[in-house]
């Protein structure tokens, strides 16, 4: 039995998600709030004995200029990942919704590693599109990620199981003075300022200050942001702080998500950004939670790669490499599929070339 969630089931569903080891905060009704453009349902499916079973939410929204929609389920949906039942049942009541919003197409991108061949096999006989591709963050969700299973650990155990050199780098930051704080909105532009240039160096779209600021909001207790400072040598002899590296992190269920990293690009020499992903992982640790997820890297590639130092940096943490199953399409309209999709990729291309262009140099 499905059910659409409302007002007074909301707790309830909450509740579920939080407490599933597939919960994901893309699937909370606090996201939600992040995403104000699009429209939020949530479905659950209740067992015999009434207790919510399985849920899966959608943010729904409207392509300008084709009067049809797109049904996104960020890491959805939250069950048991051989419970086939259960998903047929949220999956059926997805396609009701679908006709309701006029919707071309069904995504998801799931928690689900993709050594789960089961699972794969599954949604294709019900007919989703496995999307290839993922390997330089071109879908919406990291296809991989690097995750720290905590189990229990103290932070000691889990410093001394880091790379040595990323121990040192932590010190290295503490030693040279780096010193990081939980802020408020009041650092929002600063942290917006540092996003700017980190995506001009490595060429990607950034989010405006506002959405940041509207995270904290929206996400209250669950979400932080992380500034690190230095004190800074003026010429008169006095010193003056200054922010060099900052960090978003959403803490939801049993895991710490780091969402957003930013660094300025003249003072990396301060290993600013491990000293951030220690703390971090301080807050995983003080919340009892089971994951640490440094979240996307762009595949398990080797040095020549120009991003292998990411990946490098993220390893040095001694997490583990995961690849997840990836996008899935259910297409509910090829007509509209084909043509929404390839008008979508030549705006984001548009869009970043443009944004790079006006950017650079600031």
């Amino acid at each position: 039995m499905t059910e659409i969630i409302n007002e007074t089931t909301l707790a309830e569903y909450e509740a579920f998600v939080q407490g599933h080891p597939k919960g994901n905060f893309a699937q909370s009704s606090m996201w939600a709030k992040q995403k104000s453009a699009w429209t939020w349902r949530a479905i659950a499916c209740r067992g015999a004995d009434g207790r919510i079973k399985g849920t899966v939410s959608f943010l729904i929204r409207k392509m300008p200029g084709f009067g049809r929609a797109m049904m996104y389920a960020s890491r959805g949906p939250v069950c048991d990942i051989d419970d086939y039942a259960t998903m047929d049942e949220l999956f059926a009541r997805a396609k009701e919704l679908a006709k309701e919003f006029k919707a071309y197409v069904i995504k998801i991108d799931p928690d689900i590693p993709s050594s789960e061949t089961a699972f794969t096999d599954y949604m294709t006989r019900y007919g989703f599109v496995i999307k290839s591709g993922g390997e330089k963050f071109e879908a919406i969700q990291p296809r991989y990620v690097f995750r720290l299973y905590l189990g229990g650990r103290t932070e000691d155990e889990l410093l001394a199981s880091f790379h040595q050199k990323t121990r040192y780098n932590i010190r290295l930051a503490i030693k040279k003075g780096v010193k990081v704080e939980i802020c408020g909105k009041e650092m929002v532009p600063e942290f917006g300022r540092l996003m700017l240039q980190t995506g001009v160096r490595d060429g990607f779209v950034t989010r405006q200050p506002e959405y940041f600021a509207q995270m904290l909001d929206n996400l209250g207790e669950h979400a932080r942001l992380y500034m690190a400072f230095i004190d800074e040598p003026q010429e008169d002899g006095s010193t003056k702080r200054k922010a060099i590296a900052g960090t978003l992190a959403i803490w939801y269920g049993d895991k710490v998500w780091y969402l957003y990293g930013a660094s300025s690009n003249e003072d990396r020499n301060y290993m600013p950004n491990y000293l951030l992903q220690w703390e971090m992982i301080r807050w995983a640790v003080e919340k009892g939670c089971r994951v640490y997820d440094f979240r996307g890297v762009p595949g398990d590639v080797g040095e020549d790669h120009p991003l292998y130092g990411l990946v490098k940096f993220k390893r040095g943490f001694n997490g583990d490499y995961t690849e997840f199953v990836g996008e899935m399409d259910l297409v509910l309209n090829k007509f509209w599929y084909n043509t929404i999709e390839k008008s979508t990729r030549a705006f984001q291309e548009v869009r970043k070339a443009a944004y790079l262009l006006k950017n650079r140099g600031k």
